[in-house]
């Protein structure tokens, strides 16, 4: 029989859905405005409906695997959601209860392994072992791929590069803790960042503008923000010494990142020559749909 592999990625503004036939081919997408984000049952009953939607399209007779990439991650202990964007998921048992809805076991991700998968095996890091996966959107995120899989942990929490306090006197992040690296890099960070000096709120597209028209203020601010994403990635490559570093999410069009950023990283890294390719994502913002679709079951 024919394998389908399904794949959905759940975010807090859009969720996406593909089916990929057994040669991984896109036999069918969407993409739609995430419902119930806000409620857990709603959310719940969502992608359970998506997802028997998107089971109809699969031609009779064939069999299909089932992938979730969600903005949190499960704990192995209690099979419960921890560190959910998407704060209702959090202390739910939200893999069970779909299984259990659909009467059939699924593959349940974190959103950052599932861009890191994606990225190596059919992205821009296609051919490396060793990849760290890195998301610079609203938040920041990572996942680790190696030797064929993603790299989950004994707490299943490897990769949560975001949330590594580098700054013991910085902001306050939502997990707790001060000064972690989504407080200094990530788009709202940048932002916060920005009103708290200046008393002016401005997004991260508007400071980056700012900047290359060299308005004082944003060519300021940006300039931290590439020094701030050198420490915190040289730091990462003296850690891990990855083959390759990936990078996605809305900042990962930044083309500064790939010239300027890539000089701080030199600054930081615990070796002077380093030759890391740090890449631009090529699968897009539909990367970790791909890597859903791949870790089904």
């Amino acid at each position: 029989m024919n394998q389908y592999k399904i794949g959905v990625d759940l975010g807090g503004t859009k969720t996406e859905v593909i089916i990929l036939d057994q040669d991984d081919n896109e036999f069918y997408r969407k993409r739609i405005p995430t419902e119930g984000k806000d409620d857990y049952q709603n959310i719940l009953i969502f992608v359970h409906n998506l997802i028997l939607e998107t089971i109809d399209k699969i031609p009779q007779g064939a069999n299909c695997t089932i992938g979730v990439g969600i903005p949190g991650s499960i704990n192995t202990e209690t099979q419960l959601v921890q560190n959910a964007n998407t704060t209702c998921l959090i202390g739910n048992p939200f893999q069970k209860d779909l299984e259990k809805l659909l009467a059939l076991k699924i593959g349940m991700e974190n959103d950052a392994n599932c861009f890191t998968l994606a990225e190596s095996r059919s992205g821009a890091a296609r051919g490396y072992n060793f990849v760290f996966g890195i998301i610079m959107g609203t938040g920041c995120g990572g996942g680790i791929y190696g030797d064929g899989k993603i790299v989950k942990g004994v707490h299943g929490i490897a990769g949560e590069w975001g949330h590594f306090s580098v700054d013991p006197i910085g902001d306050k992040c939502y997990c707790g803790n001060l000064g972690c690296i989504e407080t200094k890099i990530s788009g709202s960070g940048v932002e916060n960042a920005f009103y708290k000096k200046y008393n002016i709120r401005m997004k991260m597209h508007e400071i980056v503008q700012g900047a290359r028209t060299n308005d004082t203020k944003c060519t300021e601010a940006f300039n931290q923000f590439l020094d701030d994403f050198g420490r915190c990635v040289g730091g990462l490559i003296s850690i891990l010494d990855p083959d390759a570093i990936v990078i996605g999410g809305g900042l990962s069009n930044i083309d500064e990142l790939y010239k300027k950023g890539i000089e701080h990283v030199r600054n930081y890294a615990f070796h002077r020559k380093i030759q890391t390719p740090i890449l631009k994502n090529k699968l897009g913002d539909s990367a970790g749909v791909f890597g859903a679709a791949w870790i089904g079951k």
